[in-house]
């Protein structure tokens, strides 16, 4: 497994922002999601999980799992993507790591999906 964290600034409502994130991108990774989900821009394969993380009011960070290296050398194309869908918030991206996983554990808490209220 390898992992991709983004650190980001943003301007509007974090709040709005999660919430389209959540719907039009993290909704797809999610068991069971429709396969004709109606987003504008389509999720790369190959990522196991993904999680926005709130670190102030403007900045954030997403940490995306992946199967494998080449997912994630793939999905640097779509990101691209999704930053240009989320063009309202002038999301910009301030530094990216990347890496293989060393050590990886999870918890029975891990399950449930969280999603921003509404």
């Amino acid at each position: 497994m390898h992992v991709m964290i983004r650190r980001y600034k943003m301007s509007g409502s974090m709040d709005d922002l999660m919430r389209k994130v959540d719907q039009q991108f993290a909704a797809q990774l999610s068991a069971g999601a429709p396969s004709d989900i109606g987003a504008p821009v389509e999720v790369p394969a190959g990522i196991v999980s993904y999680q926005a993380v709130r670190t102030g009011t403007d900045t954030l960070l997403t940490i995306t799992v992946f199967d494998s290296e080449e997912y994630l050398e793939r999905a640097q194309q779509g990101a691209a993507a999704i930053r240009r869908s989320l063009a309202e918030f002038n999301v910009e991206e301030i530094e990216t790591f990347t890496g293989e996983v060393a050590i990886h554990r999870a918890s029975e808490k891990l399950l449930p999906s969280v999603r921003p209220s509404a």
